[in-house]
């Protein structure tokens, strides 16, 4: 799916039902709509031109004509490089399911690439490269993400904290200060606790990072800096696979960010954390 379309079907449940007219033409018809009107379109659709400006600016384009340019470049896209994947099917072979995860990662990363708007990206890289503290917080399986965060983090003498506890989270996040950053990870970004957790960071002055899919979600109204991942979840799949490497790969390019603009001042760390993990290694004594 282009990243047109998926920005589309991400917004979807949260467009007026006019919008999702709209939106579900285009996802469905993309070829078509690249050569219409705004008129034409909304006719299609039995809508109005207004309910399509509506839906362009929802999904964060200027408006029709954009959308349009980055649909056709989108098509261009895919063609070229398509990637094959069918979800998986029980008693499938292994090599079957080698296939499919495989390329069902693959597509989750390039979809989050798809949705990363570089200026909000710079703004977080800022931030946190500005921290004094930068708490990492997740429930469940982004929680496993935040805590793979902060192991990174820790590596390059940044003042780290995590938990995936939700009583520990709000404790942690009520210490936090103006010049602190929280990210905050939540895949559907309307999960109680993390939006019980974002409640107290904005309590305090420190910046909140939200790292959620592409849609309007509490969690991504609550954020000063908004980050997206994405991930299409097959009903055999239902383990966060998918979204756990989008948000990883997110996580991913905040770590080498930092580490690129500081390499100076980091390298130092880099070295001496790999020199002293690397003594919990067991090595073969020589006979």
């Amino acid at each position: 799916m282009s990243g047109c379309c998926l920005r589309l079907k991400e917004l979807m449940e949260s467009l007026s039902p006019k919008e999702q007219q709209v939106a579900s033409f285009i996802i469905e018809y993309p070829n078509e709509v690249i050569s219409m009107s705004i008129d034409e379109l909304a006719s299609a659709c039995g809508t109005s031109s207004s309910s399509v400006v509506r839906l362009c600016k929802s999904a964060g384009y200027s408006g029709f004509k954009e959308l349009c340019r980055v649909l056709s470049t989108d098509l261009v896209i895919s063609q070229s490089e398509a990637i094959t994947y069918n979800d998986v099917r029980p008693g499938d072979s292994i090599e079957s399911i080698v296939h499919s995860v495989c390329m069902s990662n693959m597509k989750s990363i390039e979809n989050t690439m798809s949705l990363i708007k570089v200026s909000e990206l710079e703004q977080a890289v800022e931030a946190i490269e500005a921290a004094k503290r930068i708490d990492f917080y997740g429930i469940g399986t982004s929680g496993n993400v935040a805590m793979d965060a902060h192991n990174k983090f820790m590596r390059i003498n940044k003042i780290s904290m995590s938990s995936t506890d939700p009583h520990n989270q709000i404790l942690s996040a009520s210490s936090l200060q103006k010049g602190d950053v929280a990210v905050l990870i939540s895949y559907s970004g309307d999960t109680k606790d993390i939006l019980d957790t974002a409640n107290v960071v904005k309590q305090t002055e420190a910046t909140l990072i939200s790292l959620t899919r592409y849609s309007k979600n509490p969690l991504s109204e609550r954020a000063d800096i908004r980050l997206y991942s994405s991930s299409s979840e097959p009903l055999i799949r239902s383990g966060a696979m998918g979204s756990r490497i989008g948000q990883l790969t997110v996580i991913d390019i905040l770590y080498t960010a930092i580490v690129s603009r500081n390499y100076d001042f980091v390298k130092h760390y880099l070295d001496r954390t790999r020199l002293t993990t690397s003594q919990k290694h067991i090595r073969s004594q020589p006979l």
